[in-house]
């Protein structure tokens, strides 16, 4: 598994584009750096790291103001492939 997803190819402009694909592992730590929209921007840290415990996170701490927040938590649940939200500009894991 690659440890971010940064790289991912994007299609040809004029069709649609597929969101690119990650696997999140029970007990890992991932860091993600979240570029939100204008409007999304004027979200609190707690409010964008609510959005991550609904997605399933546990510890999720968030940093950052305005349009770019850098998100930290736990995947505590069995090994998980989903489509990553383009507002996900980076994933990394920690540990």
């Amino acid at each position: 598994m690659p440890k971010n997803a940064s790289g991912a190819k994007n299609a040809k402009r004029g069709q649609d584009r597929a969101m690119p694909h990650f696997t999140v592992q029970k007990g890992k730590i991932y860091k993600a750096k979240i570029s939100l929209g204008l409007m999304q921007s004027v979200a609190s840290n707690e409010m964008v790291a609510d959005k991550l415990r609904e997605a399933g996170f546990t510890d999720v701490v968030v940093t950052g103001s305005g349009r770019t927040r850098i998100a930290e938590g736990v995947w505590p649940h069995e090994d998980t492939a989903a489509e990553i939200p383009t507002e996900i500009a980076d994933i990394q894991v920690v540990a």
